[in-house]
């Protein structure tokens, strides 16, 4: 008879999470069979001076889609486009991958804004979160690679 393995909250998550996206992304393969392989995606925007990363984009392309997770751009080079840069670069790359479409999510209404601009539409709202505010899920249809 198998041993049923003991479950407890961890303070640290850094070490599980690597095992956890890892087993998921092992289990999504089985599913998707006969796809491209997903990929991650990352660009650094680096600081002038040091050459070091300060901010960047990180997200996943996987079934056609980009999803951009994580967008930053410290408050020192806000208001330089770097945002926009940074996602035309993703979106470019995704393309390029064959990618169809792309999609991204924010807490921040200064982002949502942006995003719109950039031609994403909402097609999702978390109301209340956070307490009084919202999170909204956008997407975007990429084209070709121009």
């Amino acid at each position: 008879m198998k041993q049923v393995p003991t479950i407890a909250f961890v303070d640290d998550a850094s070490a599980l999470h690597p095992i956890v996206l890892e087993g998921v992304r092992d289990f999504n393969r089985t599913l998707f069979t006969g796809l491209p392989p997903g990929r991650d995606l990352a660009i650094a925007l680096r600081d002038p001076d040091s050459n070091e990363p300060v901010g960047g984009l990180c997200g996943r392309m996987n079934g056609g889609w980009l999803a951009i997770e994580l967008l930053f751009v410290p408050a020192a080079f806000r208001g330089m486009g770097l945002a926009t840069r940074l996602i035309a670069m993703a979106e470019d790359e995704a393309r390029s991958k064959g990618c169809h479409s792309a999609w991204i999510d924010t807490l921040n209404p200064k982002a949502l804004e942006l995003y719109r601009r950039l031609g994403y539409e909402i097609f999702g709202e978390l109301e209340n979160y956070p307490v009084g505010g919202s999170r909204f899920f956008l997407q975007k249809k990429l084209g070709p690679v121009t």
